[in-house]
């Protein structure tokens, strides 16, 4: 099982301590016995441990960064959300196919934003513009945030902060299974927790320092016992040797441990696997020996949201994806919704 992570190195912005939280989590991490530096800015975080980018590029990974979000226009998230709310950034996950990869570009280390009173009076603004209609906002755009919550506790406050809204409602989804702190959150059912699922090919061979799928189904549980809306993320959809096999087992495994109060109301998201010409790049670098198969002239091109194409599946390809799927995940559950496939 993996452990709920610990950074090896702590950064503080010095205006993180001016915030109640800054200075919670200074306190906190003292008490942990964690090295902790200052930096005047995360782009200042330089020196990493590590005589290669190799190693470099792990020792970000186990970095934590205390500072202050100072973008507070939010990006668009569709087809999730209206809105990406931005709480943290970066993973401690090594997902080979992760699209943070160059987002994320140098510095791959995990950001934590402590200024969360400005980031909801932002997000205030935003249900304002869109009153009467309700607005959803995504949590885990830029970050897999559960991974860090249980030691910051922004997300369970973000939950709650939610629950007391009219017009918001939060969305995030994790490859995590540690959500205990989160199951006595006060969301009054306005939090859709969600849950990142593969076959079990992908998540061995692509999704290591994250928790297993029994792992997941398992937390998953725990989450709809507490009145939680539920959803699961099948992210992403990979063609490999097997993949009808392995994807039908997992929807098997998934409605087998599921109970019954777990499948009401039940979401799901269907995101097939792509690439762009940088990411081959970053991804090649950072996990050399990678089996994730990133050939061009096997895939179609789509024009991306940033200006780059994205190589996708081709036509008919996505066409047997949508077949399983549209056709599994009503007869296993025959009460949930698949929101879209992209």
């Amino acid at each position: 099982m993996v452990k709920p992570f610990v950074p090896q190195l702590v950064y503080f912005e010095p205006k993180a301590l001016e915030y109640p939280l800054g200075k919670k989590l200074f306190k906190k991490f003292t008490d942990m016995d964690l090295e902790i530096r200052e930096t005047t800015s995360h782009n200042q975080v330089r020196n990493l441990p590590g005589d290669n980018d190799f190693q470099k590029y792990r020792h970000a990974k186990s970095t934590l960064v205390v500072g202050l979000r100072k973008t507070l226009k939010f990006d668009t998230s569709k087809p999730s959300a209206e809105y990406a709310i931005p709480f943290a950034t970066g993973c401690m996950g090594h997902c080979h196919y992760c699209y943070l990869q160059t987002t994320m570009g140098s510095k791959p280390y995990i950001r934590t934003y402590v200024n969360t009173d400005e980031i909801y009076d932002a997000a205030e603004q935003y249900m304002r513009e869109r009153m009467p209609e309700v607005t959803r906002f995504e949590a885990s755009c830029t970050s897999d945030i559960v991974g860090i919550d249980h030691l910051t506790h922004t997300l369970k406050d973000a939950i709650e902060y939610f629950g007391k809204t009219e017009h918001g409602l939060l969305r995030f989804v994790t490859k995590f299974a540690h959500v205990d702190h989160l199951l006595d959150a006060d969301h009054k059912g306005r939090t859709r927790f969600r849950f990142s699922i593969n076959a079990d090919y992908v998540i061995k061979y692509f999704e290591p320092g994250t928790s297993r799928l029994k792992e997941r189904i398992e937390a998953a549980t725990k989450v709809a016992e507490a009145d939680y809306p539920l959803g699961f993320i099948i992210a992403p959809i990979y063609l490999h040797e097997g993949w009808r096999e392995g994807y039908l087992d997992m929807l098997e495994h998934l409605a087998e441990m599921l109970p019954a109060k777990a499948k009401q109301g039940l979401t799901f998201e269907l995101i097939q696997h792509r690439f762009t010409a940088p990411a081959k790049r970053v991804i090649q670098k950072n996990y050399p020996m990678t089996k994730l198969e990133l050939d061009e002239s096997k895939r179609k091109t789509k024009w991306g949201r940033y200006g780059i194409f994205k190589y996708v599946y081709t036509d008919e390809e996505q066409a047997e994806m949508k077949e399983l799927f549209k056709t599994q995940i009503p007869r296993l559950f025959p009460q949930a919704k698949i929101e879209y496939f992209t």
